[in-house]
């Protein structure tokens, strides 16, 4: 699958070990997540939102849902790379799980995006007016003032 190059920017950005001038820079890594079965897509995330979740989960308190949570991010993931074409492999095991057999759609989130097959494409991104919240604010970026730095 060839990854837009603006995704690949986001990657390239996220990864602590890619260095741009660097020849042996090597390719910018990423995380394939197949962990949550009830996701019709493949999710990717750069190296160090990975990270952040694996540390986010490892400050949780033991039980089941940190047992869960590990599972799906660590135990259900796999490292992967961009090659110097700008295409990733997905695993024969994961382009079956996710019906990926032809084209596919990249959507992307932030530090991550989502892989698609065409044909199981929901998009996810259209906010329809009756969807709003009431308390919605004029300028909804004003809620990123109450995150917590992580």
């Amino acid at each position: 699958m060839s990854i837009p190059a603006s995704f690949r920017r986001v990657l390239e950005a996220g990864d602590p070990d890619w260095e741009k001038d660097s020849k042996d820079n090597g390719n910018p890594g990423f995380v394939m997540v197949y962990g949550n079965p009830r996701l019709p897509y493949l999710e990717c995330y750069t190296v160090e939102e990975m990270e952040r979740i694996e540390d986010r989960i490892d400050a949780m308190k033991s039980g089941e849902r940190k047992r869960v949570l590990s599972k799906i991010y660590s135990s259900g993931s796999v490292n992967a790379s961009v090659d110097d074409t700008g295409r990733i492999v997905i695993p024969a095991k994961l382009r079956a799980r996710y019906d990926i057999d032809g084209e596919t759609y990249a959507v992307a989130s932030l530090n991550k995006f989502q892989i698609w097959a065409a044909d199981r494409y929901q998009p996810t991104d259209a906010i329809e007016e009756d969807d709003l919240m009431e308390d919605l604010p004029e300028d909804p970026m004003e809620w990123l003032d109450e995150v917590e730095e992580v």
